[in-house]
């Protein structure tokens, strides 16, 4: 009976939140963004990770389905790669046949992500089932195929922690605390090149009057150098994904792409 009612309420919370999902999904693939999603074993971490990642304040607590909704952030990286990262459900063992169904549309994100990130607590005895049990989880909703990294996080909790990045049978593995930050350097470095975006250096053109744009293109693209024409024009050359600068130019007209140079 309590079983019945809860999925009954799983399910009606899922069905408005893969409404949602839907209407964010469209936003995102206009906006040319990869989507990286977390996944793992309940109370791995995933939101801890989650929040200093991404600055943001997600709910967090010790409890089955704290997280239902695949929450999503833009996160841009220190050599300025922008993600779009994804806070999904945590995984329990055996999870019944028919949340699965259920969890299924809501884990779209998972199954279409560009890169997962599968947290574990390293400091749990039984981590090696618990990759194992995600694992299953996975290929149920088809995200089988997607390329993971697996993040041994809570390291602050262990005596001795191995090294923080290595790879075996093509799957990377970092060590770090998502409560301390220690080992974000490198997630930073594996995760830039997992999902590295063709970038491009060009010399733009921004109206003297246009601090907003200026200000725009120091915090999403490397800038190179920077010159100011007789009429207060900034002349700057910057790298960013091709994409991003594409969209940009198409859609701010203030935004001028100079050809040459």
């Amino acid at each position: 009976m309590y079983r019945a009612k809860f999925n009954k309420h799983i399910n009606k919370r899922l069905e408005k939140v893969s409404q949602q999902r839907e209407l964010g999904r469209k936003a995102r693939r206009r906006a040319q963004l990869p989507v990286v999603s977390l996944v793992g074993y309940t109370n791995a971490g995933k939101s801890t990770l989650f929040n200093r990642l991404t600055h943001a304040k997600v709910f967090i607590a010790d409890q089955l389905f704290a997280t239902l909704d695949a929450t999503l952030r833009r996160v841009t990286l220190p050599d300025k790669t922008a993600l779009i990262l994804a806070d999904t459900v945590g995984f329990i063992q055996q999870l019944p046949h028919d949340l699965v169904a259920a969890f299924r549309a809501t884990l779209d994100e998972t199954r279409q992500a560009r890169l997962l990130l599968h947290v574990v607590d390293a400091s749990d005895t039984e981590r090696l089932q618990r990759i194992e049990q995600v694992n299953e989880v996975l290929a149920e909703i088809g995200a089988a195929e997607v390329p993971q990294i697996i993040i041994y996080n809570k390291i602050d909790r262990l005596d001795d922690c191995p090294a923080r990045c290595d790879s075996h049978e093509g799957v990377t593995r970092i060590w770090l605390s998502a409560v301390s930050g220690a080992g974000f350097d490198l997630l930073y470095d594996v995760l830039a090149k997992q999902i590295s975006q063709e970038k491009v250096q060009r010399w733009v053109r921004v109206p003297a009057q246009a601090g907003d744009l200026r200000a725009h293109l120091f915090a999403e693209a490397t800038v190179l150098q920077e010159q100011f024409a007789d009429n207060g024009d900034c002349l700057i050359e910057i790298e960013m994904p091709a994409q991003l600068l594409t969209q940009l130019a198409e859609t701010d007209p203030r935004l001028q792409l100079i050809n040459g140079n």
